[in-house]
């Protein structure tokens, strides 16, 4: 496997304005992924696609007030108060619609560390950033052989899943509309409609209001003729729903069956506090129940212990489903505040439908901040808890591993990479398609040491996967 010279690398990502203003660190290869690693990855994005439809029960059956077992009596009223809280109400009963049962995110996405124990699943994103990115990197490091996906798998499982959307269209018209609140990923989602637009594709990269209503329908404006839409892929997270001036059009032309929406708005899909929800004591038999024993044990061994952060006021002889502080359980979450700093081992993050929920903005990683800095992170969680909640999740700690890397230049340009030390997110990105979650390919992101959270950054490196043999 040769080498990609650095000289090309930055001539190829310098001619994309897709990479405008970002920077990153540069790598002759891509990030190796063993055949065990893939199999494993592969297992990975079946598990998450079962654990969305299993959710999806769990929704549906509380909203109904049914029972959640076929052989005892368990009903969970308060996970509809978890999942629908502080949303409004035409959106929840949206979520509740029959015409949405079934309907689950095209694109998933785990953010995958890896531990000295393997891959651990710290959250599950269903309105991913980074399909143009990747799909772009795939096709530059392609000429290594391996890359995971094939070269451009991840643009032709994104454009499959979505006209599988409306599968009596032969080329259906396919709206990728981006929001100004996600305007950072505009250049990719505009590559990605460039790309398939050269394959004879009608995919077009939208802003919401660029798109306008005739009767039912929803259309937009393509070289001074309405062009009609059939498929929207919404690229803004549902916190940003009464920031879309055209959303009442939207919906309406949903309504009418005019248009398919994915990923489909529905919230409990989009709230990290599921995954507290997986680990919560009183839904095991649930998820016993309801889950294949190869997800269920896999998903077990992913996910980290999480809890909710919920201040509602518990008898005096009763404790806090969360960890214990000092050597006893909690009564009430202001006590996680004398935590020490070993104790600290946690991260508390909103769960979502909030601005702050996604790109790592409301992370408060206890171990890596001052006590007062802790402080806040968790009196704020408590404030919010009436119409955000947040979750607490036990940090583990991405080992550390090397890779080899281009230094930065100073005289000319550098030659030779050097091995050098690390800690990686996998993310890889899974395409869902008639009850299938297909492995479209992985982006690495592998950050310095001394970096706890790990997050695209100057300093990081941002590389595709390929998959090599020890042999």
């Amino acid at each position: 496997m040769s080498d990609l010279p650095y000289e090309q690398i930055k001539a190829t990502l310098a001619a994309q304005p897709l990479f405008e203003d970002k920077t990153w660190q540069l790598s002759p290869e891509a990030w190796p992924i063993t055949p065990e690693q893939k199999t494993e990855l592969e297992a990975i994005g079946a598990a998450c696609l079962e654990f969305h439809q299993v959710l999806e029960t769990l929704y549906l059956r509380a909203a109904g007030n049914k029972n959640l077992l076929r052989n005892k009596p368990l009903n969970a009223p308060w996970v509809l108060d978890y999942l629908d809280r502080g949303k409004p109400a035409e959106l929840v009963q949206h979520a509740r619609d029959p015409k949405n049962r079934g309907k689950f995110p095209t694109v998933l996405r785990p953010d995958l560390l890896l531990t000295d124990e393997g891959f651990v699943m710290t959250e599950l994103d269903s309105v991913p950033g980074g399909i143009g990115l990747t799909a772009f990197l795939n096709r530059m490091y392609d000429a290594q052989g391996g890359v995971l996906g094939t070269k451009d798998g991840m643009i032709e499982l994104f454009y499959k899943s979505l006209a599988a959307l409306r599968p009596g269209e032969r080329n259906p018209s396919i709206a990728l509309v981006v929001s100004d609140e996600a305007a950072t990923y505009r250049p990719e989602m505009q590559w990605v409609a460039e790309q398939l637009q050269v394959q004879g594709k009608r995919v077009f990269c939208l802003r919401p209001e660029d798109i306008f209503p005739l009767e039912n329908s929803l259309f937009f404006d393509s070289d001074g003729n309405p062009e009609k839409i059939d498929i929207i892929y919404r690229f803004f997270e549902l916190f940003d729903l009464p920031n879309i001036t055209t959303q009442k059009f939207i919906m309406e032309a949903w309504q009418a069956d005019e248009v398919a929406i994915a990923p489909p708005m529905r919230p409990f899909q989009e709230e990290k506090l599921t995954l507290a929800l997986f680990h919560h004591h009183l839904l095991q038999d649930f998820w016993t129940e309801h889950l294949s024993k190869p997800s269920h044990k896999l998903l077990r061994k992913l996910i980290p212990q999480s809890w909710i952060i919920d201040p509602a006021p518990l008898p005096p002889g009763a404790v806090l489903d969360g960890p214990q502080i000092g050597g006893r359980s909690l009564n009430d979450w202001h006590e996680l505040v004398g935590a020490s700093q070993r104790e600290r081992d946690l991260i508390i993050k909103i769960s979502g439908y909030h601005e702050t929920a996604w790109g790592a903005r409301s992370v408060v990683l206890g171990s890596d901040c001052s006590r007062e800095e802790w402080q806040h992170g968790v009196e704020r969680a408590i404030e919010l808890a009436p119409h955000n909640l947040h979750i607490l999740q036990a940090y583990r700690k991405p080992r550390r591993i090397e890779h080899r890397l281009y230094p930065q230049p100073k005289d000319g340009l550098p030659t030779e990479a050097l091995a050098q030390a690390g800690r990686l997110r996998l993310c890889p990105y899974y395409f869902v398609k008639d009850g299938q979650a297909a492995l479209g390919g992985a982006l690495a992101t592998f950050c310095p040491p001394d970096k706890k959270i790990i997050h695209g950054m100057q300093d990081a490196a941002l590389l595709p996967s390929r998959v090599f043999s020890l042999t």
